[in-house]
């Protein structure tokens, strides 16, 4: 996410180290490096201009602080800046209707049904709200079925009317339907549309009209770049739209769209896509993205997504397997799909500050443990719970039916045997005893 950009603007403040203060000449060279980054992401060519403009009237007039070299004051001022540019605060939906209606729209083909799907689980899963939803996309071929699809996949009602044509009686229907049964959203998916299609923008107006929506979404793929802004003013400029939703965020490596947009039709960025799987969305923080974009990682996304796996019970009984010595492989393989649940790999070790950067030329796969999974498949139920059976003779059976190398499975027996020593002294009082260690040391006298 956004690797060119990180990397372009990394280059940008390396002017400033080893310099001891700040002047107008090597705050000139730095900002122009940082204006030809953020053209090279695909930023429209003023607001880039404007954007390092105010840098440089900040950083002139800036006192470097004794804890600050040059270079990590520039940091922080561009980091400042692209929060502000992004939106600066968090915003989210708004709930109040009874119901609260939705309307989705957007370009043909910016992932709207998907993002309807994954919009609806979300405020399924963390907002405990019972959503509905609706589909509107009368016109293209199996896009009703492809909601349906969707909203079995994560247990969430479809409303659709075979044969009816009028997209605004559809909607006006299931938010009666919603009244009736008990639904306190309903999300809308209408039809992908051009801008430039006179008839079908006038067609979601009417939609707009008629329902009269507490929330009305523009979904754009952010790959397109500065397309995706203009787009959206188009839309703006007819709908008047209530926040923006980028995906496919994940493998924009410019970050263009998600600069840019607020700046031009003034409406914030209010989810991002990050992933096929319906549980790929997040709510969009500007700060934490600035900290992305500049290499600083987003250590609270991070700890949020595994509280989200946490589960406290579960925790207590694995707790007293590793206390009574039983913590087996099946115990590692209910770990590890945890941390599938929490995203895919390469967006997970983005979030660590320092790491993506260093793994930035790694390719690393969202099924990154699948050899791991496919060994731990391959032994019985009897080796899972007791690996210290694993002898020589079934390692090879182990990794003849894995599709692995007996070399993989021992990498795996190692690791697994050393991750439980450190679990076994953490619980053996290893931390306590650190503590007290820690605070003994707080009372020795220099």
């Amino acid at each position: 996410m956004f690797d060119n950009l990180s990397d372009k603007l990394d280059k940008a403040f390396h002017i400033l180290k080893g310099h001891g203060k700040i002047t107008d000449v090597n705050v000139a060279d730095t900002l122009k490096e940082v204006r030809r980054a953020l053209l090279d992401a695909d930023v429209n060519f003023k607001i880039a201009k404007d954007f390092t403009t105010r840098v440089r009237d900040k950083a002139i007039g800036e006192n470097v602080l004794t804890t600050l070299q040059p270079g990590q004051l520039m940091v922080k001022l561009v980091k400042d800046e692209l929060t502000e540019l992004m939106g600066g605060d968090a915003t989210g939906v708004n709930l109040s209707g009874n119901p609260s209606v939705i309307l989705m729209s957007g370009l043909q083909g910016s992932g709207k049904t998907t993002f309807s799907g994954k919009l609806a689980n979300f405020l399924k899963t963390k907002k405990n709200k019972k959503p509905l939803l609706v589909a509107c996309d009368i016109y293209r071929p199996a896009a009703i079925n492809q909601l349906h699809v969707v909203g079995e996949q994560i247990g969430v009602e479809v409303y659709s009317e075979e044969g009816n044509r009028n997209p605004v009686e559809i909607a006006q229907n299931a938010i009666k339907h919603a009244k009736a049964n008990g639904f306190n959203v309903v999300i809308v998916d209408t039809a992908g549309r051009l801008a430039v299609d006179e008839e079908m923008m006038d067609e979601i107006a009417r939609v707009h009209q008629a329902i009269q929506p507490q929330e009305t979404l523009f979904v754009v793929d952010a790959m397109t770049g500065q397309d995706a802004v203009n787009t959206a003013k188009a839309f703006n400029d007819r709908l008047n739209f209530d926040g923006v939703i980028l995906t496919k965020l994940d493998g924009d490596t410019r970050g263009g769209a998600a600069i840019s947009i607020k700046s031009v039709v003034d409406k914030p960025i209010k989810f991002i896509g990050t992933g096929e799987k319906m549980e790929a969305i997040d709510v969009f923080y500007p700060s934490r993205m600035a900290e992305r974009i500049l290499g600083m990682g987003d250590v609270v996304s991070l700890v949020e997504r595994a509280q989200e796996q946490y589960d406290e019970e579960e925790a207590r009984k694995l707790q007293k397997k590793i206390a009574k010595n039983e913590f087996g492989f099946d115990d590692f393989l209910a770990q590890i799909q945890q941390v599938k649940k929490m995203g895919n790999m390469k967006d997970l070790i983005g979030m660590i500050p320092g790491a993506g950067k260093a793994l930035k030329d790694v390719e690393i796969e969202d099924d990154a443990f699948k050899h791991i999974e496919a060994i731990i498949f391959s032994m019985t139920p009897v080796e899972r719970s007791k690996p210290s059976l694993i002898d020589v003779k079934r390692k090879n059976r182990i990794a003849k039916g894995s599709g692995t190398s007996i070399q993989q499975v021992n990498q795996l027996l190692k690791q697994f045997d050393q991750m439980s020593k450190m679990m076994k002294m953490m619980q053996g009082g290893g931390a306590k005893n650190m503590m007290r260690m820690m605070g003994g040391m707080k009372g020795m006298k220099p």
